[in-house]
Order: C-alpha cells, then structure tokens, then sequence
C-alpha cells in the first residue's frame, strides 16, 4: 500500500469514528439545559439593588458602581440626569459623591469647565447592580488578600 492510499485510509477510519462518538454533554450556564437547536426561555431580570451604598471597588482605577436604580434617567445629548446630583455645583444640597476631577478634563488632560463629552455617558463605566445568582462559579480575589496571604507569617512548626 503506497503513503497516499495508506493516510486516505487513516483518515476514512480516524473520520467515521468521530463521526459516530455520542455528543458531548455539556451545559450552558446562560442556556441551561436547552439544545443549540432550540431557543432558550430568557431568565428573569433580577432587581437593581437600590441602597445607597457606596460599594467597595475590586481593582485599582475601576468606575464605581452605581447604587441606586437608574430606570427612566434621561442621558441623551441634549440632558443628562446623573448630573442633577452628581455635578459639583449640586452635591453639597444633594449629598452625592461629585464627579472626579478627570470628568472634567479632555483627552490631552486640559481642565474643561463642563464635563468633558466623552465622559458625558456614564452608563459606559458605570453600572448599577442587581441582585442576580452569578451564572458561573468564580473565585477570584481581590489583590489585596493576596498580598496578605503572601506576606503573612508562616505557622511555627511543633
């Protein structure tokens, strides 16, 4: 049998084997147990938290996130809600954290006296929370707690 007979032979055998090994039995977090083929009911919307509550912040430099429900602002062009609040010259009478100095500037870092249009959406890096089950399992831990574990002591020995 020459080479060519010899692979074509091969990958007849190797194909008609994978053809009839039973589908994987996999199941989609987000899907759930229904097939590709079919379409999946849409899972609740869970409820925005609205507490007020300043959340702690998992990363260095990430948005906060926003504590309270955000349902009907107006943030368009012409009108952004958020700034009903959150502008410096309404936070002493609202009580609301201010924008951060860096909303103010443009991109080459020169202080507007508005709030600079590409930070004038905040939904872009600012989210709200819900109270929704995560749909996949996560361990992730913040930098700090690793730092701990690593710089603690190690336990005397007996």
């Amino acid at each position: 049998m020459n080479l060519r007979a010899l692979t074509l032979a091969t990958c007849v055998i190797l194909g008609s084997a994978a053809w009839a090994a039973p589908p994987l039995e996999v199941e989609d977090p987000m899907r759930g147990p229904t097939p590709i083929a079919q379409e999946a009911d849409p899972p609740l919307i869970s409820p925005v938290e609205n507490k007020d509550i300043r959340r702690m912040r998992t990363y260095s430099m990430q948005p906060p996130t926003i504590p309270h429900k955000i349902d009907g602002y107006q943030v368009d062009k012409d009108f952004n809600r958020c700034l009903a609040c959150h502008a410096r010259v309404n936070t002493e009478e609202t009580q609301a954290p201010p924008l951060s100095v860096t909303h103010y500037m443009d991109r080459d870092s020169n202080v507007l006296a508005e709030v600079s249009p590409r930070r004038y959406f905040c939904v872009q890096c600012h989210v709200p929370q819900t109270e929704a089950k995560p749909l996949v399992s996560n361990n992730y831990q913040d930098i700090d707690v690793i730092l701990k574990r690593l710089t603690a002591p190690a336990p005397a020995k007996k």
